[in-house]
């Protein structure tokens, strides 16, 4: 017996919010990216880029590392192995919602 799906199966709340989806969708095309890089594409504030992914950080879906101290320090992001199978699994849901499957 098959199980019916619904509309909703494979999305992931946590990249049903629109920053961090599209901060999913950046990573997700580069090996890494920067602090001021991700900022400028998402045209947010340094204090909600550092929420956001934090919050992709708490659920595994990015890594977050700094190198450097002060004014010249870095911080770069890069999508993890399990992020990117949550935003492969949440882009096909999307897909599946839109073109009305």
């Amino acid at each position: 017996m098959t199980e019916a799906t619904n509309a909703l199966d494979g999305l992931d709340p946590a990249l049903s919010a629109p920053k961090r989806l599209a901060a999913m969708a950046l990573l997700s095309r580069a090996s890494f990216a920067d602090f001021p890089f991700l900022r400028t594409q998402l045209g947010v504030s340094d204090s909600d880029l550092s929420k956001q992914m934090a919050a992709l950080e708490a659920l595994g879906y990015v890594t977050i590392s700094k190198s450097g101290r002060g004014r010249g320090s870095v911080t770069t992001f890069a999508i993890t192995k399990a992020g990117r199978r949550a935003y492969d699994v949440h882009r096909a849901a999307l897909e599946r919602l839109l073109s009305g499957e």
